[in-house]
């Protein structure tokens, strides 16, 4: 029986947790054999067959939308469902309805068009947006090791694997499908994205007891799952599931679709039901007081509705959406990816930015500045620098930048021929608890020993000897006390330092493992430099600038974090080492966190420890890492920010990515993300306010007009024309001086702004119909249409004109002017209400030429109005000390 025997009929298959089992149950010897591989891979013409069978290997994620679903998608609102019953209605009684030569199409025409061109505008901007991320998220890719026949070990991208590939992982990398371990060297794998247990589990080729016949499948020794992630070892496996047939996948299934929603969200809803509660209780007063002072209960109906439709934010998903994508975009060109759009407002509100000090602060390009010996003398003949060569060039697991500075450094002085009088025996891979890793290697000769080389600290407990003045001696506390000396010393010049220890002699052959890692003898330091970017000074200055405090969240030695602290510019009055905020009660902790800007010799769980603790004491917090120990304060964090060259499981973890490692990068991302907020903000402001002030405008025109004020057509068309002057506010700009301090979501003003400025439009609605009906006699059934007509002009003016007016705390077009598209789009919408009643089409829908003596009327009243609301905004900034 083979793994694909049964599977070759169809390409897409459920999960199936027996098969899992019988992967796992697969004797070593008969493992390839089973999955239909060898040890060296598959070949290529296999591989496409495989692939044309499996698909590729991604996860059930947002389908790819179809622009003919999406179009009709658009459709499907409640505001746009009003407008159907309206051209319903419409259609009923003035062409079935009607007498034969009397039918008028001129309602449903103008309403049809109405719903058309709303339709539109969403599904260009919502098509948009999609098309922009799918681009954004093009960009950032995760690749793992794989062997294919033919060919060389090489880096694929995880959506190319296939079933029977064989692949390589390590330290930092992400586990790119379901596979089963064939060799394993002292692998760790944490499972808690998929079991949400936190500690890693050990994975070896061979289960213990009987583990792969009964219980869970996430409990299989020699079984990783996609979506994991390693956290120190290596190991080769056999990939046996990919894409929507993998563990991940199945789940993914059961939740796609399904998102939380973010107080961002819920805000957004907050206001639009605020919006339609309004409207619920203005359809039956508008209707009955027009139906009982006018007598047509028809068209007092079709007019409440009408008038509904006015109240009613129909524009509010697509603005939402334009806004978020474009600011996805502009940051896109400012070398910042986001993978999630809700993460722009977050980026906009963060307050606390935790970083870690290496790449981000520092120049991330360390070089190999010195290697001493124990005793603090030069290495003349290089045995240290020998030594920490093997070690970084035998180890399989993840090179880090201090490997590849003594592979470069030794390559410099052309010394890479030293390896080839020795082989590798074994190795005990890195992790982050021992914070060292070690290489077993023989001469030619047969002498076997151990060399380690890890953090410094850690490095002095395992050891028993040291070499001091040439000679072996006991490790006793006065020469333990002068090799930290001699640490401290370089790590106080902002020098990185590890400890090079071996071990000689040794009997054992074979399977080495931590604890042979002990009675070591200490022989001497690397010291590595990474100075700190000249622009982390300035962009942590800047930062501050904009209401953004920054925090060093290191692993790293003390004396190190803090001098590159101090020259870029970071507070250490306040620091704290790990064991020390181990060591405090809850309550100490909560207040040390709060009072310190340096942390180091942090674990990973630590660093998410401090960031839980920010957001209790309501900050929002942001964490920039890009390593593997970074993962879960990623996660832990309100915006995750990495970089495109981070480890897998980072940039699987970050809602951000930076295209450059560099806090200036960073800087205007938290602009635009503001300035994508603000611009949110604006529109709900100014839809909220001009649809309370209108509410109170018809319900006086119906109260007290012999007539309807406004003509349900009339209203409509005013609505669709306010609708598009507001499709440019994505690209308006904000005060400077709103960006200079993050911005939350909150819509706890939001009420106290309607009721103050809302009301503002109804005073000059108001002094319109007394102008119409005193000035310019439109006090009669006779006269109904010119009375429209003025109230048209003036309301869609009026409406227009708050944009200019609530999008700034100044004074509009002298001290802040909107961006050329805003401005161009609601004068064009203005003159454009002005011009319809002096056309044969507003002839067509009852409207009429206005006389020139209504002009400057016009022009006193909106005047006027401008200038009462811009003293209403500066009392009501005074008073209540916010605007947006």
């Amino acid at each position: 029986m083979t793994m694909w025997k049964d599977k070759k009929r169809k390409t897409q298959f459920a999960f199936n947790a027996e098969k899992v089992f019988l992967a796992g149950a697969q004797p070593l010897d008969a493992v390839f054999s089973y999955f239909q591989t060898t040890p060296a891979g598959i070949s290529v013409e296999e591989v496409e067959e495989r692939q044309s069978l499996y698909g590729k290997n991604e996860v059930e994620h947002e389908k790819k939308k179809n622009p003919v679903s999406t179009f009709i998608k658009t459709f499907i609102n409640p505001f746009i469902g009003v407008l159907t019953i309206l051209v319903i209605i419409s259609f009923v009684l003035d062409v079935l309805l009607a007498d034969p030569g009397e039918q008028d199409w001129t309602a449903i025409i103008i309403i049809s068009v109405m719903v058309v061109c709303s339709a539109i505008l969403r599904f260009r901007q919502e098509w948009k947006a999609n098309m922009s991320s799918e681009a954004l998220l093009k960009m950032v890719t995760n690749t793992c090791y794989v062997k294919r026949a033919g060919s060389h070990d090489e880096e694929i991208s995880i959506a190319e694997l296939v079933p029977g590939d064989i692949v390589m992982i390590a330290a930092g990398d992400m586990i790119p499908a379901d596979i089963r371990i064939v060799e394993a060297k002292d692998l760790f794998v944490s499972q808690s994205s998929l079991t949400g247990e936190s500690d890693p589990i050990e994975k070896c080729p061979v289960p213990k007891g009987e583990k792969y016949s009964k219980g869970s499948v996430v409990e299989l020794d020699n079984i990783c799952f996609m979506g994991s992630n390693v956290v120190s070892g290596s190991a080769t496996g056999i990939v046996f599931a990919t894409g929507n047939n993998t563990y991940l996948g199945t789940i993914a299934k059961g939740i796609i679709g399904h998102r939380a929603a973010t107080a961002f969200d819920k805000g957004i809803s907050k206001v639009s039901f605020l919006l339609i509660r309004f409207m619920l209780v203005m359809i039956p007063f508008v209707f009955l007081v027009n139906g009982l002072t006018k007598g047509d209960w028809l068209e007092a109906f079709i007019f409440a509705v009408s008038v509904a439709v006015g109240l009613t934010p129909e524009m509010l998903p697509m603005i939402v959406t334009a806004n978020l994508s474009k600011g996805a975009v502009a940051m896109s060109k400012k070398k910042t990816i986001v993978k999630d759009l809700n993460a722009i407002q977050n980026f906009g509100a963060m307050n606390i930015l935790c970083t870690d000090k290496t790449g981000t602060l520092t120049c991330d390009q360390i070089v190999l500045e010195k290697y001493i010996n124990a005793d603090g003398s030069s290495d003349n003949d290089k045995r240290i620098l020998r030594h920490a060569y093997f070690n970084s060039f035998f180890q399989t697991g993840l090179k880090n930048l201090m490997d590849k500075a003594i592979l470069s450094h030794v390559k410099d002085l052309d010394l890479e021929h030293l390896k080839d009088n020795y082989k590798k025996v074994d190795e005990i891979p890195f992790d982050f608890t021992r914070r060292r890793m070690s290489v077993v290697v023989e001469d030619k000769q047969g002498k076997r020993q151990i060399i380690t080389k890890g953090a410094v600290e850690e490095m002095l407990e395992i050891c028993s000897y040291a070499e001091f003045e040439g000679k072996v001696q006991p490790f006793m506390p006065e020469l333990k006390q002068k090799a930290k000396e001699i640490s401290e010393q370089m790590n106080k010049q902002g020098m990185r330092v590890i400890a090079v220890a071996q071990k000689s002699y040794l009997d054992k052959e074979c399977n080495f493992c931590v604890k042979d890692e002990n009675e070591m003898v200490l022989i001497g330091y690397l010291a590595f430099l990474d100075p700190p970017k000249q622009s982390a000074a300035s962009a942590i200055r800047q930062l501050h600038e904009h209401g953004i405090e920054v925090k060093i969240l290191s692993g790293d030695n003390d004396a190190v974090v803090r001098t590159i602290a101090r020259q870029v510019g970071i507070e250490t009055g306040n620091a704290l080492t790990g064991p020390e905020l181990a060591a405090m009660s809850s309550e100490e902790q909560h207040k040390a966190v709060r009072e310190t800007t340096v942390f180091s010799k942090l674990t990973p769980i630590q660093k998410t420890q401090i960031i839980s603790i920010l957001q209790d004491q309501q900050n929002t917090v942001g964490f920039l890492g890009d390593g593997i120990n970074d993962a879960s304060a990623l996660r832990q964090s309100d915006i995750g920010i990495s970089v495109d060259s981070a480890v897998d499981i980072a940039k699987e973890s970050a809602d951000i990515i930076l295209l450059e490692k560099d806090l200036m990068v960073l800087e205007d991302g938290v602009l635009e993300g503001r300035k994508t907020f603000g611009n949110i903000t604006k529109y709900i402001k100014m839809t909220a306010s001009s649809n309370f002030g209108n509410m109170f405008s018809v319900m006086a025109a119906s109260a007290f007009l012999p007539f309807l004020p406004m003509l349900p057509i009339h209203l409509l068309i005013q609505n669709l024309l306010y609708d598009i002057s507001q499709t440019t506010i994505s690209f308006d700009r904000m005060d400077a001086e709103y960006l200079r301090k993050p911005r939350k979501w909150d819509a706890s003003d939001l009420s106290r702004f309607m009721i103050f400025i809302g009301p503002i439009s109804s005073v000059f609605d108001i002094v319109t119909y007394l102008v119409m009906w005193y000035v310019f006699d439109c006090n009669s059934l006779a006269h109904q249409t010119l009375f429209q007509s003025g109230w048209f002009i003036e309301g869609l003016l009026s409406q227009t004109l708050i944009v200019h007016m609530i999008r700034t705390r100044k004074i509009p077009f002298i001290q802040s002017c909107a961006s050329w598209q805003v401005t161009g789009l609601t004068f064009l919408i203005m003159a454009i209400g002005i011009i319809i009643p002096f056309t044969p089409f507003g002839s067509s829908i009852g409207l009429g030429a206005l006389p020139l003596s209504y002009f400057p009327w016009l022009f006193g009243t909106l005047l006027s109005y401008c200038i009462l609301t811009q003293l209403v905004k500066n009392w009501y900034i005074r008073r209540f000390v916010k605007w947006l």
